[in-house]
């Protein structure tokens, strides 16, 4: 299983949109790199859903529950997305001022490449992140 962190615009595709959703296409993705990521999913990995933005913060949990594909609406088969579903609110959001101000992101892809939309996620990274937002909400 891999840790993944996905970026959307909470006023056009929120966490909320997904809890209500129960399972969604993650897709939009159109950077070469971010598509890699992307490809490299499988069933059952876990991502982190990160708001952009003004609120700039991980606010939850979603699972990976489908191989990727490529995307059905874009008509370039280069472009693929996955399907998720909503595992979980974190308790309370962890911002990215709090994540840059931890050394232990430093060489995190959210600190260095911050327009990246598809990154992985270290084990260690995950951790830190699920204990910084006090594990998942009630």
């Amino acid at each position: 299983m891999a840790f993944w962190l996905l970026k959307t615009e909470p006023e056009e595709y929120g966490y909320a949109d997904l809890v209500a959703a129960g399972r969604d296409r993650w897709d939009g993705v159109k950077n070469p790199t971010a598509l890699k990521h992307l490809r490299a999913m499988v069933p059952g990995d876990q991502a982190f859903i990160y708001h952009t933005g003004k609120e700039r913060a991980v606010v939850g949990l979603a699972e990976v529950v489908s191989h990727p594909y490529p995307d059905p609406e874009a008509g370039d088969p280069r472009l693929v997305v996955v399907d998720v579903a909503p595992r979980g609110r974190l308790a309370q959001p962890v911002p990215l001022a709090a994540i840059k101000a931890d050394p232990a992101f430093a060489g995190w892809e959210l600190v260095r490449i911050p327009r990246l939309s598809v990154m992985p996620v270290s084990p260690e990274h995950w951790e830190r992140i699920l204990q910084m937002g006090g594990g998942l909400a009630p």
